[in-house]
């Protein structure tokens, strides 16, 4: 991706995001593939729950301090289980998708009925290929959708369930010729891709699409070909894929100077427009449309991690929260089958630290989002993450 930059223009660095890095790391690993099995070890819910918790301990210092964090939230969530027991086991994967299968083989040798963990879509992979001729399914801090299916299921918030919140919003809006702008690389693709999904499924309409590659230079010779498919395809939306640590600066500045730019044009958003918080003062990004975590529930969890653990929570420590609270709700029903894959993808859903979530029968997830603009350099939600799940899910 391209380094953040400032108004200046001066040459770009490739970097690769740090969030992108943990949850988009190894993004071309094989699935075990098709739907999630309906299946999987049956459990006695009168006793503590054996639960395998696969953390990169043991990698670099941050791989470390991500770990204890997963840890910590965790723990935290086995405190408000009501109830239910868990017995908690962890193991340390050291960012390795080798050591990361060991583990879990390991993890169900010593009783395990559910892993829970690890980050990395390679490791994750590893892990449910390593389990699952035993059956045992595996919930993944991961947001690579490519692993999803079999016995693995992720946790990370997906370009899907961010791109169906944000299309579904700009069709109830008026806002449905929309274009996507991505970039070249894997991350751009899937956005690109989750979105020209959402649009079909939403009813709006496929106005046009334009790449461009990771360099300052594709860049700037993108924008005269966003203005001609906005124009050639009578579009009143843009879709970017690209983040603030990428070209959403750059992009937030030549738009607007090539005439695309509000009232005409809604700018929307794939990634958070409003981290870091320097991005909120982009002139090009007020108005624009991002989603975001229900900001009640997570500014719960952050609370009561402070108040446990004297510091802030990592920004994926939500995730293992959101396993121990799926786990247990499942558990507390009594049901010898709760950690099944047709329990784990009940249509309900869970309360999790960032809000509701679901899990799909291909693997993947949804989660109940809020829509939110920029104005006036501070974020205004135009409409609030969902309480509840309408439907069945699927």
């Amino acid at each position: 991706m391209i380094a953040f930059f400032d108004a200046g223009r001066k040459k770009l660095r490739l970097l690769i995001l740090a969030l992108f890095a943990l949850v988009l790391a190894a993004c071309e690993p094989m699935a075990i593939g098709g739907l999630a099995n309906t299946g999987g070890p049956k459990v006695d819910t009168s006793a503590p729950i054996p639960v395998a918790l696969l953390v990169p301990r043991g990698g670099s210092a941050s791989d470390n301090l991500l770990a204890q964090n997963l840890e910590n939230a965790a723990r935290l969530a086995i405190r408000d289980l009501d109830g239910v027991k868990v017995d908690l086991r962890v193991y340390g994967t050291a960012g390795n998708a080798g050591t990361a299968a060991s583990m879990a083989s390991q993890a169900v040798s010593e009783g395990a009925k559910i892993i829970l963990g690890p980050v990395y879509g390679e490791s994750a992979n590893a892990a449910g290929v390593a389990v699952a001729s035993q059956g045992v399914n595996v919930l993944s801090f991961s947001n690579n959708t490519t692993i999803a299916g079999g016995n693995v299921f992720v946790l990370g918030p997906t370009f899907e369930s961010t791109a169906n919140r944000l299309v579904g919003h700009a069709k109830r809006n008026g806002k449905d010729r929309i274009v996507i702008l991505h970039g070249q690389d894997v991350a751009g693709q899937l956005g690109r891709d989750a979105i020209q999904r959402a649009i079909a499924a939403n009813g709006a309409t496929l106005a046009g699409t334009v790449d461009y590659a990771l360099s300052q230079e594709s860049v700037i010779a993108s924008v005269p070909r966003v203005k001609a498919a906005m124009d050639s395809g009578n579009a009143n939306a843009l879709f970017l894929t690209t983040s603030s640590a990428s070209a959403l600066p750059l992009y937030a500045q030549l738009l607007p100077e090539a005439g695309i730019k509000a009232p005409t044009t809604q700018f929307i958003g794939l990634t958070r427009w409003d981290i870091p918080p320097a991005t909120l003062a982009l002139p090009g990004v007020q108005g624009g449309w991002f989603a975001l975590p229900d900001p009640g529930a997570t500014g719960v969890f952050r609370q009561k991690y402070s108040a446990a653990y004297g510091s802030d929570p990592h920004p994926l420590a939500g995730l293992a929260f959101d396993g121990i609270a799926a786990i247990g709700a499942l558990v507390k029903t009594g049901k010898s089958t709760a950690l099944t894959g047709a329990s784990l993808t009940q249509g309900a859903g869970f309360r999790g630290a960032s809000g509701i979530f679901r899990l799909r029968a291909d693997g993947t997830n949804e989660r109940g989002l809020a829509v939110a603009t920029i104005r006036d350099k501070s974020v205004v939600i135009l409409d609030p993450a969902p309480k509840a799940f309408g439907g069945a899910g699927s």
